[in-house]
């Protein structure tokens, strides 16, 4: 349908159709990041970001916090193997910086997701708030680097006490990621082994703290532009 010019790698919309049991024919909106649209990086390894996109949704999938809207690896894609992500439909009535000032609990799961998966690019523009109340998040390639790169504007809870019920779902999460766990299996068909062992550390590093991370000194805590 067209290609969304102010993100810094191809990505294009686009519209899906498929057969649902019981529902028939549907069409829906979806976002699609080829992998031949992707900019080299630093970093990060070549052609891996849209690989990085559909394991941040396997997370959020097996926290059921449903941060990352539903998400898939397509090797058919007109333009070639890349991701593909369902439309989220947003309010236009949010200001996001305030909503950021506001510390609403809403974005604390997102935080403790993105210190999970080692979000390098958490800006205030990757947050979409639907009509249904619920906050999810977008644009995760870069993500599952195996040193320190969690750059945010979620750090309003740095250093404090995580939440019992957050705990929980934290620790529930941790045996399907250990090796030969469910998760691990699913993210090995994106991530190299070194990545998930990191994800590994990053999570029982939080049951161990029981707090929200601090910045890392010597990697830039906030991305730029902001939003």
């Amino acid at each position: 349908m067209g290609r969304l010019v102010q993100a810094s790698n191809t990505t294009l919309l686009v519209t899906v159709t498929g057969e649902v049991p019981g529902r028939g024919a549907i069409t829906a909106g979806a976002v699609y990041k080829p992998i031949r649209g992707e900019r080299p990086l630093w970093d990060f390894p070549e052609a891996t970001l849209a690989h990085r996109e559909v394991a941040a949704h396997a997370v959020s999938e097996v926290t059921g916090w449903q941060i990352v809207p539903p998400t898939v690896f397509r090797a058919d894609g007109p333009l070639g193997p890349g991701m593909l992500q369902l439309w989220v439909a947003t309010r236009d009535d949010v200001d996001i910086l305030a909503l950021l000032q506001s510390g609403d609990p809403r974005l604390r799961r997102i935080a403790l997701f993105d210190a999970v998966v080692n979000n390098a690019d958490r800006k205030g523009g990757h947050l979409l708030v639907r009509a249904d109340g619920l906050i999810q998040g977008v644009d995760h390639g870069v993500t599952f680097n195996v040193d320190p790169k969690l750059r945010t504007v979620l750090w309003g809870w740095r250093g404090t006490l995580i939440a019992p019920r957050e705990l929980q779902v934290l620790a529930a999460l941790r045996p399907k990621l250990a090796v030969g766990g469910p998760l691990s299996a699913s993210l090995a068909e994106h991530l190299d082994a070194a990545e998930i062992d990191q994800a590994r550390a990053r999570l029982d590093e939080l049951l161990a703290s029981r707090k929200f991370p601090h910045p890392h000194p010597d990697w830039p805590a906030v991305p730029w532009p902001w939003y």
